[in-house]
């Protein structure tokens, strides 16, 4: 403790000092809060609030402890790097570092959380990915940043004291999160459709319940709205037998990029951070004096050079997400899986399928799951689903969990509302790794938050847990560390700690992006909420428009404000790959595929230029893209909507009529279309399309992958269409509006039409 005080740092012996005043406080506050929920039932909302008020105090007592050591640190300062270093740069650090004090296995939000947490306590930290930073799990999730409300109902329920905890921890952790990423993070307000009279007390004591855990640090204050407040503010909902609603406010973000905003800021303070770098294998030694084996660092691989180095470290972390127990056995073979992978899947669907400000919780559905309703990023994303799975590297949303899903959103939306399985712009599956403790006696059941575990060679393993408390986690796992390596490092520094691009950042950025430099309103507000302060950085490197406005900012495509501009800067970012720009540096990918498919040839020839790609390495990285496209982003559940297989339903008179505008394009009734037939039709009324954009429609509709579009093929189309399997197909919005021109240019003869008024 004597290097701490001489550098500054807190004294945490006056904490371990109160180390037996903090149990006793602990103790009193599980005894307490048994004690009282018991009463609850019995004496109702009042009760609950003694509940909530005790556990505070005993909370507050327990701050008054940890600020008390806190208090005496000094105003910390660090070294910043203004110029993000290379990841050819950081590579070489990782090579010719003698030896590092930490080294990271995992880019998700937990490791860059390790990493960021142990720079700043002044440690000599690495951290290796071997995708992208946020490739897993981190990028696939809910985007909510939240404490539980489910949680909070369990430990009322259950009387446990240990999962109230768990929320009031997430809760801390929401408030941090929103106010260092300012940028990147919001509230959101959630409401939640009550349609039973019982319900509405019993819902609102669990909301205000969840208020009151939060306590200085509530959003906003929950309230209660009427049947036609709540109708006014979510016209979708369903409005039969609808009793009123009950809003509250959790924290909403961009996971990805707030993934990325902690890898960067960990670079920025020092630490040696490089995506696309494999773990091969753990290194060890033998201690002379004790004769024990000790992990010493990793063999590690350049997966883009395949060159292969050493990185030496005192201290090696785990935090692989659902790759934890393939590190584990690197170290142990014989060591047994602690990891539990479930899938959870979530959709994309069009922005107005939601208010643009209000989230929908669904607390029951069908099978017990919740499911969330919540606008993000201009569209609506629905999810999740809970279901045991493999640990795979690029998992596959599962069709019948995406018409789960929808089933479960029919059931809260109007019935004026048509919820398509067409209007399914995207879908993903993320494996959340839920943990069994090894630590515990019974090591068959899951445990509830994250888990730390220091093996027997000194691997320190952090896991389970979620998004919003990886900075807690983060800390846990570094102290952990510290203890099991004797390093000399003071207390945690990443609360309030500002991440990239929040420093400058203010509401009105956007503003000053749009007058300075002629970016569109729409671009100007995702710059400055996707980078903060440095979209300034971004909008400097946009390219002249040629129009009179927007001046600069060429978009990639015309439905989403990303730029090309986006792409260079991502480069900046540590993007190798151009599914790095389309998934995790932008988000398009998540939004919509088909776009994302759109803007992969100039986002490819961009990065190609500035990587100096041969041609053959642009082919692949095209081919690359596409696959994840097809596979991982829901491309190809959404194909397999029309197939040689798909029936025709259609009526007699619906069958006769697209028959008909079917052979309006087949006039010599060869019973198929081909680009020319279109492309006559198409001039004949005056509209010009070039060939490849024709090839690119007709082959959507091509199952049998001829290169023309049979009428059989046809009619499965305007099947799947009226079912609402297919959405937004061109060719069938092509042949309609053709249909109705050439209809107006040659009107029926009064002779022929039987006459009438």
């Amino acid at each position: 403790m004597e290097g701490a005080r001489q550098a500054g740092l807190p004294n945490c012996l006056a904490f371990e000092a109160d180390a037996s005043c903090l149990d006793s406080i602990l103790h009193s506050e599980k005894m307490a809060f048994r004690r009282v929920v018991k009463g609850t039932v019995l004496l109702g909302g009042g009760a609950l609030t003694a509940v909530f008020g005790i556990a505070q105090l005993a909370d507050y007592r327990k701050k008054q402890v940890t600020l008390g050591c806190l208090a005496a640190a000094e105003p910390w300062r660090q070294h910043i790097q203004y110029e993000l270093p290379s990841r050819e740069a950081q590579l070489l650090t990782l090579q010719n570092t003698k030896e590092f004090d930490i080294l990271i296995i995992g880019g998700g939000a937990t490791g860059c959380g390790c990493a960021l947490d142990a720079v700043s306590r002044g440690l000599k930290t690495a951290l290796v990915e071997r995708e992208d930073f946020s490739s897993g799990t981190s990028s696939r999730s809910t985007k909510l940043i939240h404490g539980g409300v489910r949680y909070l109902q369990k430990a009322i329920m259950n009387l446990d004291v240990e999962q109230y905890r768990l929320v009031k921890e997430a809760l801390q952790e929401r408030a941090n999160l929103l106010e260092i990423a300012p940028h990147l993070s919001s509230p959101l307000p959630i409401m939640l459709p009550v349609y039973k009279w019982w319900q509405m007390p019993y819902y609102w004591i669990g909301i205000k319940a969840y208020d009151l855990v939060a306590g200085s640090q509530c959003l906003k204050n929950s309230y209660v709205l009427s049947k036609s407040k709540a109708l006014e503010l979510f016209p979708m909902l369903k409005k039969d037998q609808l009793v009123g609603a009950i809003v509250y406010y959790d924290g909403q973000h961009n996971d990805a990029r707030m993934n990325l905003a902690i890898a960067l800021t960990a670079a920025r303070y020092g630490a040696a951070t490089a995506n696309y770098t494999e773990v091969l294998h753990l290194l060890k030694k033998t201690d002379p004096e004790s004769g024990k084996v000790h992990v010493c660092g990793a063999r590690c691989k350049d997966v883009l050079t395949e060159q292969e180095f050493d990185v030496k470290a005192k201290c090696v972390i785990n935090a692989t997400g659902p790759s934890t127990d393939s590190v584990r056995r690197m170290d142990n073979q014989e060591v047994e899986n602690i990891c539990q992978p479930s899938a959870g899947v979530h959709i994309v669907m069009p922005g107005y399928y939601s208010p643009d400000n209000m989230g929908l919780l669904d607390p029951a559905t069908s099978d017990g799951r919740v499911i969330f309703f919540l606008p993000w990023e201009k569209m609506t994303i629905a999810g999740t689903t809970d279901t045991p799975t493999e640990v795979t590297h690029h998992p596959i949303p599962r069709e019948e969990d995406i018409n789960f899903i929808l089933t479960e959103v029919r059931n809260y939306l109007s019935t004026d509302v048509a919820v398509r399985r067409g209007d399914v712009q995207a879908a993903w599956s993320g494996i959340r790794p839920l943990v069994i403790d090894p630590n515990s006696k019974d090591t068959q059941s899951i445990a509830r938050n994250h888990v730390v575990h220091v093996s027997e060679s000194g691997l320190v393993t952090i896991a389970g847990g979620k998004w919003t408390t990886y900075r807690s986690m983060a800390e846990e796992a570094v102290d952990a560390a510290i203890k099991a390596h004797n390093f000399k490092a003071g207390s945690s520094r990443t609360i309030g700690l500002v991440l990239e691009g929040g420093n400058d950042w203010t509401p009105t950025l956007y503003i000053r992006l749009a007058q300075d430099y002629g970016l569109e309103i729409e671009v100007a507000k995702h710059l400055a909420s996707a980078y903060g302060d440095k979209a300034l950085e971004v909008a400097k490197i946009a390219k002249v428009t040629g129009k009179r406005w927007p001046i600069v900012g060429r978009r990639l495509v015309s439905e989403f404000p990303y730029i090309e501009a986006e792409v260079r800067y991502a480069i900046k970012e540590y993007a190798c790959t151009a599914i790095d720009v389309i998934s995790r540096r932008t988000r398009l990918a998540f939004l919509n595929v088909q776009a994302a498919e759109e803007a992969l040839p100039r986002i490819v020839e961009i990065m190609g230029k500035e990587l100096q790609w041969s041609e053959q390495k642009k082919m692949e990285e095209m081919e690359a893209a596409k696959q994840f496209l097809y596979y991982e982003m829901g491309y190809k559940a959404r194909s397999e909507q029309l197939t040689d297989q798909s029936e025709i339903s259609l009526s007699t008179s619906d069958m006769d009529r697209y028959k008909k505008r079917f052979h309006k394009f087949d006039k010599e009734k060869k019973g198929f279309i081909t680009v020319v037939d279109v492309q006559r039709v198409l001039e004949s009324i005056g509209v010009q399309m070039d060939a490849n954009t024709l090839h690119e429609i007709l082959t959507e509709v091509d199952v049998n992958k001829n290169g023309q579009v049979e009428l059989n093929e046809f009619l499965q189309l305007m099947s799947a269409v009226q079912k609402g399997y297919v959405s937004s197909s061109r060719l069938a919005a092509i042949m309609k509006t053709a249909e109705e021109n050439l209809d107006q240019r040659n009107p029926i003869p009064v002779d022929r039409s039987g006459g009438g008024v």
